[in-house]
């Protein structure tokens, strides 16, 4: 056994994009790969050709490995194609999340200093008043009302792929082979504070995250997608279903109306559902065709108190998974699960422990921060990319800092209690609450801003943002409201708005965010829901 074996590192034909999709497509090339709600289905073989097809239009637009490239578009066939043939090429995915708009897109742009990024033609008019970075080429793709203006300096083109597949000869080659160390993406998550943080991930962090992790999934498996793959909650179930052989449905977004004929329709046996997901499905009226369905593996993050009852309704087995895109599912539960927050034992090649503020591990039964090292090489992220300060504080005297409340019981099972960090939780969506205050704070009426967590009835967080105004001006909430949904992404804009003359601090001058918190929806707070407005995802052709 050679030393990378020794030390777990598995080899590339196992975990690299590129030659698993090969190896796949000879062994198995007439087996349905994907196939898309209401739309085709493709073979390992189509799939495929269609990759390198793309990657021929990319490396004819100078895309080289180790290049960095920006995807900006909603699940689909063009987002699937987009991110393999990326990695065919050995370059690094760069997906951002469809809401991105403002001053948090200009700065994901400014971070990853991208040259070319693949783009929905609907969303790229939002990069009109930015400052673009290194970006200098889009190739655009779907349908929109008008065509989009960028930024000088920015040219726009079709994404167009010359027909024919070409083989994987020298326009398709590598300068050298891909290797499990290296930069497979780079996914942007909001953290506790400040700006969006790149996360740089390898091959064998995603293998780990994904096709390393799940016992309970087979190449007989058709796994739903139904969250955003430009979030790695579904990026790793795509990628284990690609190394098992197994496949992969996809809809465009979650939709709680649609969700059950889509399963019907993809014929789908596997999914991961957000809490609120479930939670939005548990209160669909109950229908004679609840146990009509191909599904049998429900994966639910994080596992609630209401979680349960999705077993009983639907008839499935029931797992969880604790993960974050800078980790690899070191924890997982299932079936038989019974009691909220349980997230289970350390899999192999992890070490867990409950740590105190200066990092001591704390007895069993105690609450503290969640901490995690590995022993398999690269299988935790690489770093935030061009951030080297937040990198060294995350990985404070060797180990993960996950800002999660966890405690751990005496068998060693783990159990999530409350997140520790200073972050908005909504719809699946991390909100840094700094980054929100900013966006408020620009706004002439506002003279301070703080954004917190309220509960939600449809689990997870809504969001309180409590302001004051300048002297001689007036902030109304429906302006602020209407304001902001041209300037940050939907999921950020506030449900509740509450204006105060002075915000609760300290002796010096420090905002005491805990008692706006304490006080939740005082008497005077305005709802945008109750007041009729309601935001949505931008949908795309």
């Amino acid at each position: 056994m050679n030393q990378e074996a020794q030390a777990g590192v598995p080899d590339r034909q196992a975990c690299v994009l590129r030659y698993l999709l090969e190896n796949q497509a000879k062994k198995i090339p007439d087996r349905i790969f994907v196939r898309f709600h209401n739309g085709p289905a493709w073979t390992y073989a189509q799939t495929l050709a269609q990759v390198r097809r793309r990657a021929a239009t990319l490396r004819r637009e100078g895309v080289r490995q180790g290049d960095r490239v920006l995807c900006w578009m909603g699940n689909g066939p063009e987002l699937l194609t987009s991110w393999f043939a990326i990695n065919y090429l050995g370059a690094v995915y760069v997906p951002l999340n469809t809401a991105l708009r403002g001053r948090p897109l200009e700065h994901v742009l400014e971070n990853a200093q991208a040259s070319l990024m693949l783009a929905h033609r609907a969303l790229a008019g939002r990069l009109r008043e930015l400052a673009p970075g290194a970006l200098s080429r889009v190739l655009l793709t779907g349908e929109a009302d008008a065509e989009p203006s960028v930024p000088a300096g920015v040219a726009l083109a079709e994404l167009e792929d010359a027909p024919g597949e070409p083989a994987a000869g020298d326009l398709l080659a590598t300068e050298s082979p891909i290797e499990p160390w290296d930069t497979q993406s780079i996914m942007y998550t909001s953290g506790t504070t400040g700006l969006s943080k790149g996360v740089v991930t390898s091959y064998v962090q995603l293998f780990t995250m994904g096709p390393d992790a799940f016992d309970c999934i087979t190449a007989e498996d058709r796994c739903m997608i139904a969250g955003p793959i430009f979030h790695c909650g579904s990026t790793l179930y795509v990628y284990a279903m690609l190394a098992y052989g197994g496949s992969i449905a996809m809809v465009p977004e979650f939709r709680t109306a649609e969700f059950w004929d889509a399963i019907r329709e993809t014929e789908s046996t596997v999914v991961l559902l957000l809490g609120v997901m479930a939670n939005f499905l548990l209160k669909q009226p109950a229908s004679p065709r609840d146990l009509e369905h191909p599904l049998r593996k429900v994966f639910i993050v994080p596992f609630g108190e209401d979680a349960p009852a999705f077993k009983t309704r639907f008839g499935v087995d029931l797992y969880t998974v604790y993960n974050m895109t800078e980790i690899a599912s070191p924890l997982s539960a299932g079936p038989g699960l019974t009691e909220a927050g349980r997230c289970g034992k350390p899999r192999p090649w992890f070490e867990l422990r409950v740590g105190d503020a200066q990092d001591r591990s704390v007895p069993d039964g105690d609450v503290g921060e969640l901490l995690i090292r590995s022993h398999r090489p690269w299988a935790l992220f690489s770093g935030y990319y061009r951030n080297p300060e937040a990198t060294a504080a995350s990985m404070r005297n060797g180990w993960f800092h996950t800002g999660d409340a966890f405690r751990r019981d005496a068998e060693g099972v783990f159990y999530f209690v409350d997140r520790l960090k200073d972050v908005i939780r909504r719809r699946g969506e991390n909100i840094s609450s700094f980054e929100l205050e900013g966006e408020i704070c620009a706004h002439p009426a506002v003279r301070e801003a703080v954004a917190v967590a309220v509960p939600s009835e449809h689990g997870e967080d809504e969001v309180l943002a409590v302001v004051t105004a300048v002297d001689g001006a007036a902030v109304e909430p429906e302006t602020l409201i209407a304001w902001l949904a041209e300037r940050v992404p939907h999921y950020m804009v506030p449900r509740y708005v509450r204006v105060v003359d002075e915000l609760p601090k300290t002796a010096s001058g420090k905002l005491q965010k805990h008692v706006l918190r304490s006080e939740g929806l005082a008497e005077g707070t305005w709802d945008r829901e109750r007041a009729g407005i309601r935001l949505r995802r931008e949908k795309l052709a």
